[in-house]
């Protein structure tokens, strides 16, 4: 993304970020899009005025999986608590005065989530949430895109967006072979998942 776009999506992100106010923005896209690196880099432009909650944090723990018989698919729609993220964005919206909401966040290097690592203060305008399902309407995972102010959709060509997830799961620990796999049998299933709801966005972002 040069900097012109960039640009662009700051100054529509700041004017959601209107002091006395709270609203959600949302970023969703395919594994590898980034989603995350886009949402750090609004919410350290916004200088205090954005906090950023991913929805990583309600990954269900390992343990969890395995014990559900899903850890072959972490990173599908029913490997995370999709009711749980609902509920934490609708008391967002609603910030009470004098009260701090901590939401969790996901540890890469530990593949768990952690619980209450991302505080909210209430006099925080725009909170910035990323991941893969916001706009996917099955399950509980319908009530996320009423709760956002606004959704963008990242595309990226799957040319670009693959060998990147590869290089991510290797960086992380997986052996290139299993990193490989893991690419083709499960984020690239949940890609073509996510891209039935780009339609459902308020803005398509092209990512390079």
């Amino acid at each position: 993304m040069d900097a012109q776009e960039f640009d662009r999506l700051a100054a529509r992100a700041r004017e959601l970020a209107v002091p006395g106010r709270r609203r959600v923005l949302g970023i969703a896209g395919a594994p590898g899009a980034g989603k995350s690196t886009l949402a750090a880099r609004l919410v350290a432009r916004l200088d205090g005025l954005a906090v950023l909650v991913p929805m990583d944090g309600f990954h269900l723990a390992q343990a969890e999986l395995e014990r559900l018989g899903r850890a072959d698919r972490k990173g599908a729609p029913d490997t995370f608590d999709a009711a749980g993220y609902a509920a934490l964005l609708a008391r967002l919206r609603a910030p009470e005065p004098g009260t701090t909401v901590y939401a969790p966040a996901f540890d890469r290097s530990l593949e768990e989530p952690i619980a209450g690592a991302v505080p909210v203060p209430p006099e925080v305008p725009l909170v910035v949430t990323e991941g893969n399902y916001l706009l996917h309407d099955e399950g509980a995972w319908s009530a996320v895109l009423p709760l956002l102010d606004e959704a963008w959709y990242l595309e990226l060509d799957a040319r670009r967006r693959v060998p990147r997830l590869v290089e991510r799961h290797v960086r992380f620990g997986k052996d290139r072979d299993r990193a490989e796999r893991w690419v083709r049998d499960s984020d690239e299933v949940n890609a073509r998942l996510v891209a039935r709801g780009r339609d459902r966005a308020h803005l398509v972002v092209p990512m390079s």
